[in-house]
């Protein structure tokens, strides 16, 4: 086993070419089976991605954040999760939520602009998409004191006690609202994991715009540890994020993650990227796909043949034939339906804009009849 690249400050354990590294902090002990059960996450949400971005170019989604090239930092980071961890995800967590269990045509539910997000996120310890950039770190640290307070931090193991991941992007480190966030973390000393995809790209501001150092120096500012992982290393991924959550559940506090990959796709659908980054930047990223890096370790080791992948292809197949009829099936909402599950108890401004909106709607009922 080769040792680990002279990059101390990346923490690597398999290689772009799909050869295994050592560590001196960070390992993986996976049978057989749970290798070929994380390609088979990989693959399958990437498929997901695919479809969805087809079918907003085919006008049956408004817009689609897609997460390709970033399919390993999910789902490393999703399956290292316990039963009472709760993510606080951005608007591109596909991934973590297939990890998570939500059903794909909830999310695109949301961009197809039916509801509001038909997953329980306490059902699926998965929150809602959040749109407004940074907030749901806060979100996080809040439900991560919760979590102190009722007792769920300690040594009792990821079955009896419980963390925040608040997952985020490189621009997001900009916003406020994501460094008060890690004030609050830091000082209580609160059970959260600040997980941020850097993919190189705030939209179409280049990653020199935002810092003037790595980002997971950050943390130190803040008075917690920071690490940076190949975030297109399902396998270091993993085992980043499964040690920064026993850290948070034992009580040692937060830990930023800062997951080192790249968007090979546009910011969303409305978005073109050739307007701001060269082609050469692609697909040099293109050589280090997190997909593809996995596939030639299982190759090459014996550890998947080509039936096997065949088989998931059908699989892959049948998947997106079940997002393209369910989403096609997806039936309009009355638009009375936005005023549903905003607030939990009676709430009498809200009840208000009801009662105009339905006269509102009321009112077209009324003309048409009197043409009629």
């Amino acid at each position: 086993m080769a040792l680990a690249p002279e990059e101390p400050e990346l923490v690597q354990l398999l290689t772009p070419e799909g050869e295994l590294v050592e560590h001196p902090d960070y390992r993986v002990d996976f049978s057989d089976e749970e290798l070929r059960g994380l390609y088979r996450d990989l693959a399958l949400v990437r498929r997901i991605d695919a479809e969805a971005t087809a079918l907003q170019r085919q006008g049956e989604l408004g817009i689609w954040a897609s997460l390709l090239g970033q399919e390993a930092a999910q789902i490393g980071s999703g399956r290292a999760m316990g039963p009472n961890d709760h993510v606080f995800p951005t608007y591109r967590e596909h991934g973590v939520a297939w990890c998570r269990g939500v059903d794909p045509l909830n999310l695109l539910g949301l961009f197809r602009g039916v509801d509001m997000g038909g997953w329980d996120p306490e059902e699926h310890h998965f929150h809602l998409y959040t749109i407004v950039i940074g907030a749901q770190t806060l979100h996080a640290v809040g439900y991560a004191m919760g979590l102190q307070r009722d007792g769920m931090v300690g040594d009792g193991g990821p079955e009896l006690t419980g963390a925040a991941v608040a997952y985020f992007g490189d621009g997001a480190t900009s916003q406020g609202d994501v460094n008060e966030a890690f004030i609050w973390a830091s000082v209580f000393q609160a059970p959260v994991v600040f997980f941020c995809q850097n993919n190189q790209w705030a939209i179409s501001e280049p990653l020199e715009r935002q810092t003037r150092i790595p980002l997971y120096q950050r943390a130190s500012g803040f008075g917690f540890p920071g690490v940076r992982v190949d975030g297109n290393d399902v396998l270091a991924t993993y085992a980043v994020t499964q040690a920064a959550l026993a850290r948070a559940r034992e009580g040692s506090g937060p830990t930023f993650i800062e997951a080192y990959t790249y968007r090979m796709g546009a910011h969303t659908t409305s978005d073109d990227p050739t307007r701001y980054r060269i082609a050469a930047e692609v697909e040099a990223w293109k050589l280090k796909d997190p997909i593809e890096r996995l596939r030639s370790f299982l190759i090459r080791t014996g550890k998947a043949d080509q039936d096997w992948f065949e088989a998931l292809e059908e699989e892959s197949n049948q998947l997106a034939k079940h997002i393209r009829a369910g989403c096609l099936d997806m039936p309009d909402p009355s638009p009375m339906t936005m005023f549903d599950h905003v607030y939990v108890d009676p709430h009498k401004p809200l009840a208000n804009q009801r009662e105009q909106f339905a006269a509102y709607l009321a009112s077209f009922e009324s003309t048409s009849e009197e043409h009629s």
